[in-house]
């Protein structure tokens, strides 16, 4: 029976995962994965409380939680409703416009299960990235600046990941552990939609003093071409763009005061600056904070509170040459193009996150979990040298998180 709702939930994670406009992200990578993670603010480099948290924050610890040492399923879903606006502005004439997305759904499924007393083996399937922009029959389209003539701007960016996860218990307080990743990810800009697929490997260690955890983690660069995907706005042959998910380096710490409370401090590291795609796009490197905090009653009931903050990695250009050309990955392009495909199609510019969750657990091997999260509203804004075009977005996100957890023996 595991088996076959390890398949039937993976299978739901393909078919329904669906077009996303911001997601509760930093930069355009997820805060994190199922209600324990993301409703602690994202924080769990040290201290993950279920498996789909563990392979997606540390794969060290698969080896170390409540999890162990029996096995475990999870089954998580998030429901975002995000808003983005865009100002465009062509000499007097302002546009505003709101993106036109509506509230979707995307799954994830994880499961762990012990190969030895000391090796422990985990998959996940989920989500990571999301961004993009509907404008399309907005009026905001820069028609007559572009030989190509496109119409409103639409953009999306998606990527799913597969990860097949395992850990070492060196010592009953030290744990060491991998994931192979395989990426499948897909990017539209409004001139149809290219799919690829990427490699990349996550390393991670864990080790416990007393009721403090220390845990670190490392994500290698991961690319994926995207072929045929785009002219640039300059009416040719469309073009390969690579987009590639940042190096990620990240700490965390964990305090177990007593039994019941977990206090946890995550700090990460995106290097935006060097990857493929965001460099052209000139995003800049991040730190993210984040810190969580959970109480789990003896009687079944928890409780969560986080907190997370990531600058915004889009860097802005004020006082830009509008007649100017700018080259991305080979390709010459308008200035203008470049500026308002930058300002209004990847507004990856969310920065403050408040998050919540409660759960319950029903019995010895069911428990449930809800989680929510409100992205306070920000916006960027540039404005060329002329003083003639103003770019600008507006983004503010919430989110709403279910996990269904089973524990096998």
């Amino acid at each position: 029976m595991a088996k076959k709702a390890v398949l039937a939930a993976a299978a739901a994670l393909v078919l329904s995962f669906t077009s996303p406009e911001a997601w509760a992200t930093n930069g355009d990578t997820l805060i994190g994965v199922a209600p324990a993670s993301r409703a602690m603010g994202g924080a769990g480099v040290a201290a993950p409380q279920d498996a789909i948290s563990a392979i997606f924050a540390n794969p060290a610890a698969v080896c170390m939680g409540p999890y162990c040492p029996g096995s475990e399923f999870v089954f998580a879903s998030t429901v975002y409703n995000p808003s983005v606006k865009a100002i465009v502005s062509v000499g007097p004439s302002t546009t505003t416009a709101k993106s036109d997305m509506r509230p979707f759904v995307i799954p994830a499924v994880g499961m762990i299960t012990p190969v030895s007393d000391r090796l422990r083996f985990g998959l996940g399937m989920f989500g990571i990235t999301g961004m993009g922009v509907d404008y399309r029959n907005k009026g905001i389209d820069l028609n007559p600046l572009s030989p190509g003539g496109e119409g409103d701007i639409y953009t999306q960016l998606q990527i799913l990941k597969f990860a097949p996860n395992v850990a070492f218990l060196v010592t009953p307080d030290f744990s060491i552990g991998t994931s192979m990743h395989l990426l499948y990810g897909s990017l539209d800009l409004g001139q149809g939609t290219a799919h690829n697929y990427g490699f990349g490997e996550q390393f991670g260690a864990l080790y416990r003093i007393g009721s403090v955890s220390l845990g670190a983690s490392y994500t290698t660069p991961e690319k994926i071409s995207h072929q045929n995907v785009t002219d640039f706005g300059i009416g040719l042959q469309k073009r390969e763009l690579d987009m590639e998910s940042p190096r990620t380096a990240s700490a965390g710490v964990a305090w177990r005061p007593t039994d019941e409370v977990l206090i946890e401090a995550d700090l990460k590291w995106l290097n935006w600056a060097d990857a493929e795609g965001y460099r052209e796009f000139d995003w800049s490197n991040q730190w993210v904070y984040a810190v969580g905090m959970q109480y789990k009653d003896p009687d079944g009931i928890t409780l969560r509170l986080g907190y997370n903050y990531g600058k915004s990695p889009v860097r802005l250009h004020k006082g830009f040459d509008a007649q100017g050309m700018t080259n991305v990955q080979g390709n010459t392009i308008p200035t203008l193009s470049y500026e308002y495909l930058r300002m209004i199609g990847f507004p990856a510019v969310a920065e403050h996150h408040f998050t919540f969750g409660v759960g319950y657990q029903f019995s010895s091997r069911f428990e449930a979990h809800l989680g929510g999260m409100c992205a306070l509203d920000n916006s960027i804004s540039e404005t060329d040298a002329s003083g003639t075009f103003t770019f600008g977005s507006k983004v503010r996100e919430t989110s709403y998180d279910l996990g269904l957890i089973w524990h096998f023996m």
